[in-house]
């Protein structure tokens, strides 16, 4: 079977997960406190941001701190869970299909939501900005094209946080303590964006992000700035040498059951 009918496969499965509902709450939860206190945007001209910019940048600061990885957290133990519930990893693991084109698409599936997740984030942005514009008197409204790009770079640095998740799913069987164990390592990230090891802690790589474009539209403020290089080889090495042990890991006790 090839990649694309394996996603095919993995995502007939979830279908009936609670997984979306559990994304929709999510994002819900993440945007009330914003309108409830929408008029908190005017108050911010010793920072030098308008109110329009910090709305955005205040919202996806929460999204990408805490909401967005644990909801990932939760998201990686149930997409792994499915194989476990009724020894169905046997019956995957019995395909002829090796374990690492298995392990890859079911990593391809979490970063599937992964977009959902920033999607609904988005869609839900552009209702409270017509939401907070009406109530406020104000036009808080931005370009639909900064918006994407911004979130699109939000997601793309959060894939090496996503390939560890993964590997914490895969290695840890115990559903309690692989949710446990990502949750904890979630919170951190507020700390270690204000040292120069955010370069070697995946979970941090989402926030730091959001906080360099707060840096940028925050003209009194001095905030260290996102950049490419030497992001790029660190995230990428982080990513593949996850993902590889993932792979090697991936439905080894039941393997050595077998034999």
């Amino acid at each position: 079977m090839g990649l694309a009918s394996l996603f095919c496969v993995e995502l007939q499965k979830v279908r009936r997960s609670k997984i979306l509902l559990i994304q929709i709450a999510a994002t819900v939860i993440l945007w009330l406190p914003a309108i409830l206190n929408a008029d908190l945007n005017f108050t911010m001209q010793a920072e030098g941001i308008s109110p329009e910019h910090n709305f955005f940048i205040q919202g996806f600061l929460g999204m990408t701190w805490l909401l967005y990885p644990s909801v990932m957290v939760v998201v990686t133990v149930l997409l792994n869970q499915t194989e476990r519930s009724g020894n169905g990893i046997l019956k995957m693991l019995s395909l002829p299909v090796s374990t690492v084109r298995l392990c890859l698409v079911k990593f391809f599936v979490l970063a599937a939501f992964s977009i959902v997740q920033f999607l609904l984030a988005a869609g839900m942005y552009f209702l409270c900005v017509g939401i907070v514009s009406g109530m406020q008197g104000y036009d808080f409204s931005l370009s639909a094209w900064f918006v994407m790009k911004e979130v699109f770079v939000m997601w793309l640095t959060s894939i090496p946080m996503l390939a560890v998740f993964w590997l914490l799913a895969v290695c840890i069987r115990t559903p309690v303590f692989s949710v446990g164990i990502g949750l904890a390592s979630v919170v951190p990230s507020i700390l270690l964006i204000n040292t120069r090891a955010w370069l070697i802690y995946p979970m941090a790589y989402p926030l730091f992000a959001v906080r360099s474009e707060y840096g940028k539209l925050a003209v009194n403020l001095t905030i260290r700035q996102f950049q490419i290089l030497p992001w790029l080889p660190v995230a990428a090495s982080i990513t593949v040498f996850c993902l590889l042990l993932s792979c090697i890991c991936f439905g080894r006790d039941v393997r050595k059951g077998k034999e």
